[in-house]
């Protein structure tokens, strides 16, 4: 399972904890999920996307928490990220963001709440190359529970669509990131547990060495 990354989560609602949380886990990752959120789709509002960033040779994936993306879609697409993803339950044609997004080079996501079924978004799943399977606290760094009945959509993710790429974001820990992993799971996003850690490296390889070791069971 060595193709699979364990991609630390940045969750700030302010410059400073920004870039504490950045430089936390800027010594041993390459990609990470950075969270944006409006305090409209979710219940509280985090970093303005004018003031994010990330080094050079990282890769960033940006997690818009909008109701309306299309409204802040120019300045996303302006810092270039790897990755955008936005919320199936938002407002908007996807449609029209997913040629927008593509027509700059930049990889389109779509998430999913708990309550939304894989067949609610079927037609979109031919057009996005990532599919995030939320089980979090819209908004908040950990104290989510992952609730690992959801793994039940990554097969019918896969049904439709073999070759896209499945994330999965909430209650990531050592006791079943192995679950996510044999599950399918591609991008296992981590937020608590890296981030409030003491030893935020140790706790990422912990996390590694637990999905790349073998299964003698």
């Amino acid at each position: 399972m060595t193709n699979i990354d364990i991609c630390p989560t940045i969750t700030a609602s302010n410059i400073d904890e920004y870039r504490s949380q950045m430089s936390r886990i800027t010594p041993f990752t390459k990609r990470v999920h950075i969270d944006l959120a409006d305090g409209v789709f979710t219940p509280n509002k985090l970093i303005d996307i004018n003031d994010i960033w990330w080094p050079g040779g990282m890769i960033a994936d940006l997690h818009i928490m909008y109701q309306k993306p299309l409204d802040v879609l120019d300045s996303v697409i302006a810092l270039h990220p790897q990755l955008i993803i936005v919320h199936a339950e938002a407002d908007g044609k996807f449609i029209d963001l997913v040629d927008i997004v593509k027509s700059h080079g930049i990889e389109v996501g779509l998430a999913i709440l708990p309550g939304t079924d894989v067949l609610d978004v079927k037609s979109a799943i031919t057009d996005i190359d990532h599919i995030l399977i939320f089980s979090g606290n819209l908004g908040y760094q950990g104290g989510s529970q992952a609730n690992l009945s959801l793994l039940a959509k990554v097969s019918a993710i896969k049904s439709l669509k073999p070759s896209i790429e499945i994330g999965w974001d909430g209650g990531v820990n050592l006791s079943n990131v192995r679950q996510l992993a044999e599950a399918g799971v591609d991008v296992i996003n981590v937020g608590g547990f890296i981030q409030s850690a003491q030893d935020p490296a140790a706790q990422y390889w912990a996390l590694r060495n637990i999905i790349e070791e073998p299964n003698n069971a």
